[in-house]
């Protein structure tokens, strides 16, 4: 970050200092205009310095889309009147040079209008100042024949393409620059989307149980409505520290957030006096989700994983961080679509096994059948809204880590193969090395 904070500020400073530059030399272009006069005569002298002040003008004011046409327009004009009535042929030395000098301006002034016109503008503006720029040598020796004068002028309007060529892939550059940052904006909102997502409708959802339950037993047990509320209001700090970890994901330099722990405080809200560097989400928080869930829901819940410290320390970072994911998503599906399943099982190892020779670990979220009606299949893994990663982002995120993740319905199976009650399965298999 602090390298594209310095090159930022050296980009702008050098865009500051055009201005002033390009004043000093037109400043000094008028005086040298002036006294090139008499020498290179006025017919030369007053076409470069029109030259030179049109391209300066248009490399310090290039922003202003106006000016652009206006001072390319007078000096083609200047130009043009100077080849056409300027004095006969001469080889004269202070004539060569101000034709030269004026050469050179209408050179730049072909490549800055290539780089910061409108592409009409830039196309007909061009072709007008490389057909003066090539025929301006006529002036010093006219060829005694057509065909050799419309020969040089033809190899020296090789030098006008080449600046029409460099201000063109300057335009290009700029392009691509300008898209590559819209681009990056435009992952960064979906990243926001789908951070906020992951991670804060898994508590959101929590408080949406828990308020239902709080209205049901109010009437009859309102002595477990306190409780209930106590539970809602850690929810709904767990969901503001969701959505301030996600900010400084996106704030921070290589795209992690601190942990739950070590970036919140006992409310819920972060730390603001932790200068630690942000750690993503990793395996121990799987079993802060575990538990939220389980505290609001009715459902049984286990959790198998080991959580010993080897574990922990020999899983990747973006490995840990998917697995989280994983079970968060997982969990918020049985919550929004299975909410009366009896029991949940999550599972996390990184035991080797004959089907996956490398090391990987796997992630398992299983629940089982739904009671009073509900169906766990066609909707778990069906969701799909605007901003949202879903398990299809999931998906794609472990193949992005060379691993899958899958998600079905599992249980019994009564006759031709239909399924009578079953519950639902996401299981992820991501590479440790």
């Amino acid at each position: 970050m602090g390298t594209n904070t310095g090159t930022r500020s050296r980009g702008r400073l050098r865009e500051r200092a055009v201005g002033p530059v390009c004043a000093v030399l037109a400043f000094c272009a008028v005086p040298a205009g002036l006294l090139a006069g008499p020498s290179a005569g006025w017919r030369a002298a007053l076409p470069m310095t029109v030259a030179v002040l049109g391209a300066l003008a248009v490399a310090s004011l290039h922003a202003r889309d106006r000016l652009i046409t206006v001072a390319a327009t007078a000096v083609a004009v200047s130009s043009a009147l100077g080849t056409l009535f300027g004095d006969p042929p001469t080889l004269a030395t202070a004539t060569g040079v101000a034709t030269l000098v004026e050469i050179t301006g209408l050179l730049l002034l072909v490549c800055l209008v290539a780089r910061y016109a409108g592409t009409r503008q830039a196309f007909v503006l061009c072709t007008v100042l490389g057909v003066l720029a090539s025929t301006a040598l006529l002036r010093l020796q006219l060829p005694p024949t057509v065909l050799e004068a419309a020969a040089q002028s033809s190899f020296f309007a090789l030098g006008a393409i080449a600046a029409a060529a460099t201000g063109g892939g300057l335009r290009t550059l700029e392009t691509r620059r300008i898209r590559a940052v819209y681009e990056a904006r435009r992952s960064q909102r979906l990243q926001l989307a789908g951070d906020l997502h992951d991670f804060v409708a898994h508590d959101v959802s929590g408080i949406v149980v828990l308020a239902q339950a709080a209205q049901v037993i109010a009437a009859d047990r309102p002595e477990e409505v306190l409780p209930l509320l106590r539970q809602i209001e850690a929810s709904g700090l767990q969901a503001l520290g969701s959505m301030d970890r996600t900010v400084h994901m996106l704030r921070s330099s290589d795209g992690t957030a601190p942990t739950g722990r070590d970036a919140t405080n006992a409310a819920g809200a972060t730390d603001a006096t932790d200068a630690s560097p942000p750690v993503a989400y990793g395996l121990e928080d799987i079993v802060d989700a575990v538990d939220r869930f389980r505290t609001a829901g009715r459902a049984e819940v286990r959790l198998d994983m080991d959580r010993s410290p080897e574990l922990i320390g020999r899983i990747p970072r973006e490995v840990a961080s998917t697995a989280h994911r994983v079970v968060v998503e997982a969990l918020t599906n049985i919550r929004r679509h299975a909410g009366n399943a009896p029991w949940v099982t999550v599972t996390v190892s990184a035991t080797p096994g004959p089907e996956h020779p490398r090391p990987v670990l796997t992630v398992s979220v299983t629940n089982g059948p739904p009671t009073g009606g509900e169906t766990a299949g066609g909707h778990l893994g069906d969701r799909e809204r605007p901003g949202a990663s879903g398990l299809r982002g999931l998906a794609l995120r472990a193949r992005a880590l060379g691993g899958t993740l899958e998600s079905g319905v599992h249980g019994k199976h009564g006759k031709h193969g239909k399924h009578e009650k079953h519950g639902w399965r996401v299981t992820a298999v991501l590479p440790l090395d």
